[in-house]
């Protein structure tokens, strides 16, 4: 989710599309939410390890 997140806000800032940018923040913030409680120890969507 976080590379899609990347790769959305790069495709958005490119073209000048800013929905795509848009999603792209929301996706990558929410992936870099769900990486960081995966490093932690804690499980995410009841997986032990998120990526």
């Amino acid at each position: 989710m976080l590379l899609l997140g990347i790769i959305l806000l790069v495709v958005g800032f490119v073209t000048g599309i800013s929905i795509l940018w848009t999603i792209g923040i929301i996706l990558a913030v929410i992936g870099a939410a769900l990486w960081i409680m995966g490093s932690l120890g804690h499980a995410v969507a009841g997986r032990r390890h998120y990526w």
